[in-house]
């Protein structure tokens, strides 16, 4: 008796492809319907590759399970999954998906998944181990009387089998011959050991090539490590050759009926992962960068206003004694404005205590001695340090009578003519803390930033003397980078100078002590990253925004290791 069946595509949670087309097959009746016990024996033509796959697949819930279990009952111990594949004349993944299926109905079988390592050549591989090496086809190409090296390199395997050779010491060349360099045969024959080793690949034989050999084989190409993954099927608890079909949905009619009683239902996979729900991801920037303005805020700062990213150069450089003249004001390191090219509004007063001070001294200074330009201070520019924000913050703190003490903090973008590499970019976010109080030193600037790295879970510090036009003492504060596996600037620090603070009109008594962080390279070295530019810019894989950490987590505490250089 002759039938026809369609079968259909579908796609099932347990990971198996159950798939058919629309090819007719002929079957012998056996007993009826595989549903009532009653099995049929197939038999199928000798199809191609992929109609073997579109059967096997088809068959993965259906005659590949029942087959499966038929073989498993009357086997001694176990079933290897890709033996009963090539039994079967199916593709392994139409075994891997019925053992799939069977593992869904419970405990019917036991599916061990074991891993095996075999050697396949490449498409090369397979060439040379037909027709010899190229290095081995360049030497027969050979002529007693020499061939010329143009003409050698013409040939299909020349150009790769010239260099092997040569390195070989089967060819040399003549550069002296007349009509151009000449090569010659310097070995009347030669043994082919590519060939052979590769030969001994195709006949299963990889093991007795050494690790060595294998190495050179895959450099070159030739050869392949394919891991094959297998599963071991035995008997479950609840083993038996008959498969009833599970319902995987209680529907209204089964419950009205009562029907649900006398049917099986598939157990509820609790492992199973859903799928993610669209929802929004946080860069590791704004990440490290709202962790640093908690760590600011649990530490009583004020968050002080950043809003101008055009500054003027008196704010950014002339407020905090910095001279008309520092290279920082080159080109080739600020970027100046063209439209608007000057700052309009100045405090007047404020200002001519500022050039006062730089060309004449004051407040106990001998200033810089040289004729400071109002034209010079008006240009506008990107600012080069959010530390013009903090000199505008002081200012007003300085106007304030009676003084009172203050700790401000700013997070924001600052601009510079860099040159991109590593560890720099134009365009970066710099992180101000500045606190104003009576008696500040040194100590406990290091101690401030101590506690503030602290937090943030940054350790091993290093602080080492440094020179700024606004601050004395000054120091550069390094943090080690297990990435780069160095010792990376993670910042800048220091007191405000008397020649800065004192024309802002701040008591002579008060000191303020400042830094000035990046906030790009501790999320580097937080997160791993060795170059900034996998962090930031446009060849930024956005894919690391999903798979960065929510936190990091160290497996033991780390005990502080601060030290002063």
């Amino acid at each position: 008796m002759k039938f026809k069946t369609k079968l259909f595509l579908t796609l099932r949670s347990s990971g198996a492809a159950h798939c058919s087309t629309n090819s007719h097959w002929s079957s012998h009746y056996g007993d009826g319907d595989a549903r009532s016990g009653r099995r049929f024996r197939f038999r199928f033509p000798r199809p191609g590759l992929n109609t073997l796959s579109a059967l096997g697949a088809a068959m993965a819930d259906g005659p590949v399970a029942e087959l499966l279990l038929q073989r498993l009952e009357a086997a001694d111990g176990g079933l290897d999954s890709a033996e009963v594949a090539t039994q079967l004349g199916v593709e392994h993944q139409a075994v891997v998906g019925a053992v799939k299926s069977l593992q869904a109905l419970g405990e019917v079988i036991e599916a061990e998944l074991r891993s095996t390592k075999h050697w396949e050549l490449t498409e090369e591989g397979e060439e040379i181990a037909r027709e010899g090496s190229h290095e081995a086809r360049v030497f027969h190409s050979i002529p007693a009387e020499g061939l010329a090296q143009s003409e050698l390199m013409r040939l299909p395997s020349g150009k790769v089998g010239f260099s092997k050779a040569m390195s070989n010491k089967w060819i040399r060349v003549d550069k002296s011959a007349a009509d151009g360099p000449r090569v010659f045969r310097v070995v009347d024959k030669v043994e082919d050991e590519v060939q052979r080793r590769l030969q001994l690949v195709q006949g299963g034989q990889a093991e007795e090539l050494g690790e060595k050999e294998r190495s050179e084989l895959r450099k070159r190409k030739l050869l392949n490590a394919v891991t094959l993954k297998t599963y071991w099927v035995s008997k479950g608890s609840a083993f038996s050759t008959r498969i009833s079909k599970q319902e995987a949905e209680l529907s209204p009619e089964m419950i009205s009926s009562g029907s649900w009683r006398d049917r099986p239902f598939k157990s509820y996979n609790f492992a199973a992962r859903g799928v993610l729900p669209d929802s929004g991801h946080l860069h590791p920037l704004l990440k490290v960068r709202s962790q640093f303005r908690q760590i600011f805020l649990e530490m009583g700062f004020t968050e002080m206003p950043t809003d101008n990213f055009i500054e003027s150069s008196f704010w950014n450089f002339d407020a905090l004694f910095q001279p008309q003249q520092h290279p920082a004001r080159d080109q080739h390191d600020t970027f100046f404005l063209r439209d608007p090219a000057e700052a309009l509004q100045l405090p007047m007063d404020y200002v001519q205590r500022v050039k006062r001070t730089h060309s004449q001294g004051g407040y106990g200074s001998q200033g810089y001695k040289y004729n400071w330009k109002l034209d010079e201070a008006r240009k506008n520019l990107l600012r080069t340090h959010t530390t013009a924000a903090s000199a505008r913050a002081l200012y007003r703190l300085a106007q304030k009578k009676p003084f009172t003490p203050a700790k401000y903090f700013s997070i924001d973008r600052v601009f510079r003519n860099e040159t991109l590499d590593a560890t720099h970019l134009a365009e970066f976010h710099q992180i101000e803390g500045v606190v104003a109080d009576h008696g500040l030193t040194l100590g406990h600037l290091m101690g401030v930033l101590r506690e503030f790295f602290s937090k943030l879970g940054l350790t091993q510090l290093r602080f080492k003397p440094a020179y700024n036009p606004y601050t004395e003492p000054s120091m550069e504060v390094f943090s080690y980078h297990q990435g780069l596996k160095k010792w990376v600037e993670v910042g800048n620090s220091g007191i405000f100078r008397p020649e800065m603070l004192l024309p802002m009109g701040l008591p002579e008594n008060v000191s303020v002590i400042a830094w000035g962080l990046s906030l790009e390279r501790p999320t580097m070295i937080k997160y791993g990253i060795n170059n900034i530019r996998e962090l930031v810019g446009h060849k930024v894989n956005l894919q690391m925004v999903y798979d960065s950490p929510l936190c990091r987590l160290d497996t033991e505490p780390k005990t502080p290791q601060t030290q002063a250089a």
